[in-house]
């Protein structure tokens, strides 16, 4: 399915739907970000997804990164809230949604890097190259976020 997301763009479609979702800023040893280029748009992202009835929204970031990634990750904080009605996400099957993400950091606790059906690329990216890659500009918020080591989480 493939996916087209929207910035404060008078032409976007009007959202159908709120979903729930989680992801999360895994670092490696070296300070290095996890990040996966996505198959339904083609651009990089934090792993993460929808939240699933009877998870925690940790859980769901913690679930989302092993589906994704292969690796065992722990939540260790809150980057921030990200709920901004003008970011509006479609799908070719004619959901849009307005987005709703609660970005968390995580360790890796265990796990096998690999890559999932949702993406065609995983590495971890050093701070300085992060601008290089293909990405939509609410993912590099969330990153600067991360790297700005706010003592207070983003509420927006």
């Amino acid at each position: 399915m493939a996916r087209t997301e929207f910035y404060d763009d008078p032409n976007a479609p009007k959202p159908n739907r709120l979903v729930v979702a989680a992801s999360a800023v895994v670092t490696d040893e070296e300070g290095r970000i996890l990040l996966q280029r996505r198959t339904d748009n083609g651009l990089y992202a934090l792993p993460g997804g929808t939240m699933d009835l009877g998870e925690s929204l940790p859980g769901t970031a913690v679930r989302e990164v092993r589906e994704e990634t292969g690796l065992d990750v722990e939540i260790t904080g809150l980057v921030g809230t990200y709920t901004d009605p003008r970011h509006v996400i479609a799908y070719s099957d004619g959901e849009v949604r307005q987005q709703f993400n609660v970005c968390f950091t995580a360790r890796i606790t265990g796990g096998e890097l690999r890559i999932s059906n949702e993406s065609t690329d995983l590495q971890f990216v050093a701070p300085s190259d992060i601008g290089e890659l293909p990405m939509h500009h609410t993912q590099q918020l969330r990153l600067r976020h991360f790297l700005e080591h706010r003592a207070t989480p983003y509420l927006g």
